[in-house]
């Protein structure tokens, strides 16, 4: 059965607010919580603070950038908090876009590919206690993590692309989406990360996709509100890309909205595309949020098995 989670975002909140949601989501019965890794509250520090507080549901990072820490670094982090929140993170791992990593960290966002494939290539022995000795051409590391009580977590890669979808499928548990519809899941990306896993001899791949979600009786001023406030996203080249696959230009587009049998009738399309795991970004004002919520929770029910072979 497809797994139904929850995004929480990090902008404009207290630690008090997140923890909120994410009991709220508990409460639910949802599979998960996922984090945003942006400009305000750290992901990870996030999941171990909020993880003590809320015993139960899978929490995840969507997504850690790459190209901003070592993965020496990241891997000491995440086994850190797997074994503060009981071994329940989903490591949502990504080099984020060039306009971020060049015009915010001042780093080079050359050849990033290359960079996610070697990053990989270190990070996952570091995650496993095993010792790495590597010298790359983009990440050079030499060291061993060991945090007791820590098991690896799942790390998924953020991709859209066939280069991408390929080393997801290949080097890590799957994939993370966002901004991505049910037919170029369906037709492109669960294919090809299966096709990468299955040539690698590794399991079925988990496919995660993050969408904004909304049951509402204004669909359309949902929508505005979200091109106000995320619109500027559609300018990054791989999301410009995923948009026009999709025929849309802008990602508030990609809101699944309306009342409850549309929303559960388009979130069903995702689990016949192969999807393994909603993620909703829940939108609109307090009361459609909580219609909103309780729909994900009656759908956790009631959604089919997948077979994403």
């Amino acid at each position: 059965m497809m797994r139904i989670g929850l995004y929480v975002p990090s902008a404009d909140v207290t630690l008090d607010d997140i923890g909120a949601q994410v009991g709220a989501a508990e409460t639910a019965g949802l599979d998960s919580v996922f984090f945003p890794q942006l400009t305000a509250w750290d992901a990870l520090t996030v999941a171990a603070l909020v993880g003590q507080r809320v015993p139960r549901i899978g929490l995840g990072t969507a997504v850690v950038r790459t190209y901003a820490v070592h993965p020496l670094a990241l891997a000491g982090q995440a086994l850190s908090v797997q074994a503060a929140i009981g071994n329940r993170l989903t490591l949502g791992i990504g080099p984020s876009h060039r306009e971020i990593i060049e015009g915010q960290y001042g780093l080079s966002f050359d050849r990033p590919a290359r960079h996610v494939r070697e990053y990989l290539q270190v990070l996952r022995p570091l995650l496993r206690g095993e010792e790495v000795e590597r010298r790359g051409e983009a990440v050079s590391a030499a060291g061993i993590v060991d945090v007791p009580g820590s098991t690896p977590p799942s790390v998924l890669v953020s991709a859209l692309g066939p280069v991408m979808l390929r080393i997801a499928g290949e080097l890590a548990d799957g994939t993370t989406t966002v901004w991505a519809g049910p037919e170029v899941i369906g037709d492109h990306i669960v294919p090809a990360v299966t096709r990468a896993a299955a040539a690698a001899g590794r399991p079925a791949p988990r496919v995660v996709a993050t969408i904004p979600v909304s049951v509402t009786a204004d669909p359309d001023g949902v929508r505005a509100d979200l091109a106000a406030r995320l619109g500027a996203a559609s300018r990054f080249a791989s999301y410009r890309r995923l948009l026009g696959e999709q025929g849309k230009t802008d990602t508030s587009e990609t809101l699944v909205a309306g009342d409850e049998d549309a929303v559960a009738a388009a979130i069903h399309r995702f689990a016949e595309a192969g999807v393994t795991e909603l993620v909703a970004s829940v939108a609109g004002g307090e009361a459609d949020r909580a219609r909103t919520v309780e729909t994900l929770r009656h759908l956790r029910k009631t959604l089919p098995q997948n077979d994403v072979s």
